[in-house]
């Protein structure tokens, strides 16, 4: 059975998240009571991952709205409106993020007074978490049918445990063959410029029990063609309803990098992660981040003073080199516009 820290939990009228930052060296834990310093966390990257976010923004409007000292419903809901507003701006790329905003003030807005609006504000934000690790276990349950005992899987980025509130999207098939018996060699990219393959996953890993080995993200092509990888699996942050798919940046490379080789490429992602109102890559908002984040490491600065970088921090796998999608209602196969159409409406 998986015995891994929460990532994040509602505990008593507080929100208590892991600080990523701080991994693998120290387990630090940010405590708050106040949204605004979970907002923070999700722009600072204390939490990532687009699942864990979304939960993140879910428990900060439960925040808002359990402290509120609004004495009437209309006061109360404007102040969450602007709460919302916040939190969107926060990380654009994710779509779990306003899905969940969005779903909390849903549930706001069918309130009859403040008391009745704080209780469902809660009950919805729990429910995200709730429904999101659900979702967890199934994708696991899934993909793990498609890994065979001695298999080698590669990963970018951390789309774990740690990037939801818990299994993970591309981990959870490689967590479910392991408590199954399989044996599974995981190889991590490392994910310059936040390492968070090499910090987060192989952490993770480790902590579970599974072989991990690191690698630069520069060697994936060598890698998979002298250390028999069978198969890729990394998660999403976004998918349009006709396949593309936005991911961390090293992404779209990386199943280059698969289809010239042969190797099956496969996405995890919650339907949570699908934005049907897009179609193409041009229309997903790709975040910009300070250059700040790649020109220095640990506050040492690696690139002469004077040059700076361009950090697109996601980008877009085309559906054309994509095997498979794998979802909590299934697997999704090409052609991407139709089986995503149906599986969905048949939900």
């Amino acid at each position: 059975m998986l015995r891994l820290p929460r990532t994040i939990e509602w505990v008593d009228g507080r929100v208590r998240l892991i600080n990523q930052l701080k991994l693998p060296h120290e387990l630090e834990y940010v405590e708050t009571s106040d949204w605004r310093r979970v907002a923070e966390a999700i722009r600072r990257m204390e939490i990532r991952g687009a699942p864990a976010i979304g939960v993140a923004a879910a428990f900060a409007m439960a925040l808002a709205a359990v402290h509120s000292r609004a004495g009437s419903l209309e006061e109360a809901l404007r102040e969450l409106e602007e709460c919302a507003r916040i939190l969107k701006s926060t990380r654009p790329t994710a779509v779990n993020l306003p899905w969940a905003v969005d779903r909390v003030l849903r549930a706001a807005r069918a309130a009859a007074d403040v008391e009745e609006l704080r209780e469902m504000v809660v009950r919805a934000a729990l429910e995200v978490q709730r429904m999101d690790e659900e979702c967890n276990r199934r994708i696991g349950e899934l993909g793990e049918q498609l890994i065979d005992d001695g298999d080698t899987v590669m990963t970018i980025c951390n789309a774990g445990s740690l990037a939801t509130s818990y299994y993970g999207t591309a981990t959870a098939p490689i967590y479910l063959a392991h408590e199954r018996g399989k044996r599974v060699r995981v190889i991590a990219l490392e994910t310059r410029p936040y390492l968070q393959g090499a910090r987060l996953t192989a952490w993770e890993l480790k902590q579970a029990g599974i072989e991990v080995k690191v690698v630069t993200d520069n060697a994936m092509g060598i890698v998979m063609e002298r250390e028999g990888v069978n198969l890729v699996i990394v998660g999403a942050d976004r998918v349009t309803r006709r396949g593309y798919v936005a991911n961390k940046v090293g992404t779209y490379p990386l199943a280059l990098v698969a289809r010239e080789h042969g190797v099956p490429f496969y996405v995890a992602a919650p339907t949570s992660s699908f934005d049907l109102s897009i179609e193409g890559p041009g229309e997903i908002p790709i975040e910009v981040r300070p250059s700040e984040e790649v020109v220095y490491i640990y506050g040492r600065r690696i690139a002469p003073e004077g040059v700076e970088a361009i950090y697109y921090a996601f980008d877009v796998t085309p559906p054309k080199l994509i095997t498979g999608i794998i979802t909590e209602r299934g697997i999704f196969y090409p052609p991407y516009e139709k089986s995503i159409r149906r599986l969905l409406s048949a939900a």
